[in-house]
């Protein structure tokens, strides 16, 4: 193994700890000055989650440096993870109203153009009719017979 920040080999300055975390229970009933240097880092690392276990896991911070400087990290991973979380929440916020104002406008523009198809429909055919009405009016009034108006109008069509 070696410390490539500082530069120093850790050969035969290491030591691998095995802990059974599924072993604590009496263990994390002693106070934290009868546990062992190992005892208290498995019952940090197997009750860091646990509110109920929250004094313990202070005073084992308090007493115990590594511990403490392992805490901090967590606190900042934590910190970290919680500004993560955050500016998640706060871009799905922004694409959900940014995805509601586009579903908006493609409904009222759907529902504008089928009103507006209806109205030019509805336009239409009353100024279709308004026509032939003022053009029958108008040829009545010019003196031809209804005889004589409609074969003109079956001429046309």
């Amino acid at each position: 193994m070696y410390d490539h920040v500082n530069q120093v080999s850790l050969n035969g300055r290491t030591n691998i700890i095995t802990l059974e975390l599924s072993k604590l229970a009496a263990v994390v009933e002693k106070p934290a000055l009868e546990m062992s240097l190992s005892e208290r880092w498995a019952v940090y690392l197997g009750y860091l989650t646990d509110r109920s276990k929250r004094s313990k896991i202070n005073e084992i911070v308090a007493q115990e440096e590594g511990i403490a400087m392992a805490s901090q990290v967590l606190l900042t991973i934590s910190r970290d993870e919680e500004e993560r979380a955050r500016i998640m929440r706060d871009e799905k916020i922004e694409l959900d109203y940014q995805s509601s104002l586009v579903n908006a406008k493609l409904k009222g523009h759907a529902e504008g153009h089928a009103e507006g198809h209806a109205k030019g429909h509805t336009e239409g055919h009353i100024e279709g009719h308004t026509e032939g009405r003022q053009e029958i009016l108008d040829l009545l009034k010019s003196g031809k017979s209804p005889e004589d108006i409609l074969k003109e109008f079956e001429e046309i069509q």
